[in-house]
């Protein structure tokens, strides 16, 4: 049994917490020491769902905000147990989760025990199996059984963001496209008809297709629509009969998912087109006042978000929300994952000046 001290400092907690494996389906380890950690704590009321921690602070202010984060990694590779490096004059801990997303985890952690009296009240949230199959997502999973504990009037995801802001997110839609045609011997090609050859017209459109930018509430979110699989084939001297492509879609939160399907339904007009995949974009509400009041204590622009995150949930639920944690995503799931160690300071300097509304 390993415990987790929030009197560490945060760097200190990112490492132990680290240390701790948790790959998709294994965070009973993890969720159990964040839950002894909480528990000697008077002013948080800690509940518990299977492998998610929720503890909320009930003071009866005026607002209240979300803060969450994932406790779940990718698989790990020869990157545990963590060690401290140096590069380019600049210190990191490196090792799996300290970018996604253990050392956010860890700061939220800090401040839930030494924010007795926040300016709002707060929800902190640890949920598990973000980095698999949406269906498993422990913040959805309370979403749905316990919509009351994602109650707020913002919410922060502590996703890696180099200690930037990045309001809202793209939504993804993934579709795929089949062709059917006739089978024959490839030295008699004429009298079949090559399905792989029936996706041309796809490809071209692909290769040939500007991405929008779209402005919402005052960011810019840029698209992008890819071809991310292609299948086909039966035997090297056969015309196959059936193709597939699969196209991944990543549009802004100006339009729903349904809108995205029929912007791509119009584009390959023609094909048998069937949805494998969608989830909602988020917009950022930037204007809402606790928003304003975050970006100020954060000392921070709000820039994009460009892939699809958990904020979309709390979209979804009404609640605006931003991205904002310790971390560069480009080194998310890389083998030398690795956090700035003064990135990890930055952050929860920011937060803890947020909330306590200095």
């Amino acid at each position: 049994m390993r415990d987790l001290d929030p009197a560490a400092t945060s760097v200190e907690l990112t490492r132990r917490m680290c240390d701790i494996q948790s790959v998709s389906g294994g965070e009973r380890e993890l969720a159990d020491a964040i839950e002894r950690a909480l528990a000697p704590f008077a002013h948080l009321e800690v509940l518990r769902d299977g492998d998610a921690i929720v503890a909320r602070t009930n003071l009866g202010r005026g607002s209240r905000v979300v803060i969450a984060g994932h406790i779940d990694t990718v698989p790990v590779n020869e990157n545990l147990p963590t060690r401290f490096e140096e590069h380019d004059g600049r210190d990191y801990l490196w090792g799996r989760g300290t970018v996604d997303m253990k050392a956010g985890c860890a700061v939220h952690l800090k401040l839930a025990a030494e924010l007795v009296s926040p300016a709002v009240d707060v929800t902190w949230i640890w949920y598990d199996h973000e980095e698999v199959s949406a269906a498993l997502n422990g913040l959805g999973r309370l979403a749905d059984r316990h919509p009351e504990l994602l109650r707020g009037d913002f919410a922060v995801l502590g996703e890696p963001t180099a200690a930037e802001v990045e309001g809202g997110c793209n939504g993804t839609l993934r579709v795929v496209l089949r062709t059917r045609g006739v089978r024959a011997h490839s030295a008699r090609a004429w009298v079949g008809r090559n399905a792989i050859h029936g996706l041309a017209d796809a490809l071209r459109l692909l290769a040939e297709y500007e991405p929008a930018s779209v402005e919402v509430d005052g960011l810019v979110y840029r698209e992008s629509l890819s071809a991310v699989g292609i299948a086909g084939g039966i035997a090297g001297n056969v015309v196959p009969d059936a193709a597939e492509l699969a196209i991944n879609y990543r549009f802004a939160p100006d339009k729903s998912a349904r809108e995205a399907e029929q912007h791509l339904r119009e584009l390959f007009q023609g094909y048998d087109l069937t949805v494998d995949d969608a989830a909602e974009g988020a917009r950022p509400g930037l204007d809402h006042p606790l928003a304003e009041r975050f970006l100020a204590a954060v000392n921070a622009t709000a820039k994009p978000k460009y892939g699809w995150t958990d904020v979309a949930r709390f979209s979804a639920l009404g609640i605006p929300a931003v991205n904002y944690g310790p971390g560069d995503p480009l080194k998310a799931h890389a083998d030398d994952e690795r956090v700035a160690v003064d990135e990890i300071v930055s952050c929860e300097r920011g937060l803890r000046t947020w909330l306590s509304g200095s």
